[in-house]
């Protein structure tokens, strides 16, 4: 692994604190996120990442059909804190949408019985792997994100908004924008908590 590349996952933080005011081009960040979903491993190769991508309105109009769907759980005295925390989502530019294909996995689970009950752990590994690519792959081009899982909260309303094929499961949502604070400190547990090394 070369430093470049350790240095992008580093960089890669949780930014909740995003605006509108970016510098790259729509254009830009579609391909970047295309790109980055596009040559994220896969089990069998099986390509099972989709990803729907929403900027402007669109973008807006996600996290008002969030906002909605808490509502109806959320108890009205203490919706303050969830209403201010949709709204520092959508005070970003755009929103990943993040799903997997079912058809694809059940297909593979039908060629490769063998294999079957782990075609949907491997697919949960397939979105994870997309999910981080994009995300580094934004934060190196200077936008910040963070990942947030309304699912399936969400999922008949997303689904019917924008015309989203049945077999696509949604399982996560990457809000971005341009990062107006710093992320703070990360620790992390010590190494020989974490790893074990034999020579």
């Amino acid at each position: 692994m070369t430093t470049t590349f350790l240095d992008a996952i580093k960089t890669r933080r949780s930014i909740y604190a995003l605006d509108k005011n970016i510098t790259r081009s729509e254009n830009e960040i579609e391909e970047i996120i295309k790109e980055a979903v596009k040559h994220s491993p896969s089990s069998f190769n099986s390509q099972s990442s989709r990803a729907v991508i929403l900027f402007g309105g669109e973008h807006d109009k996600l996290w008002n059909i969030v906002e909605d769907a808490l509502r109806k759980v959320v108890p009205a005295d203490s919706f303050s804190a969830t209403e201010e925390k949709i709204a520092s989502f959508r005070a970003g530019y755009g929103t990943v949408l993040f799903f997997e294909d079912e058809n694809v996995i059940k297909g593979l689970q039908e060629n490769f019985a063998l294999y079957a009950e782990n075609f949907p752990i491997w697919s949960e590994q397939a979105t994870g792997i997309a999910q981080h690519s994009v995300w580094v792959a934004l934060a190196e081009a200077g936008l910040g994100a963070s990942l947030q899982h309304y699912n399936p909260l969400i999922d008949d309303a997303v689904r019917a908004e924008w015309d989203i094929p049945a077999s696509w499961n949604l399982r996560a949502q990457l809000p971005f924008g341009n990062p107006t604070t710093e992320p703070g400190d990360k620790e992390f547990i010590a190494d020989e908590d974490r790893f074990r090394v034999f020579k």
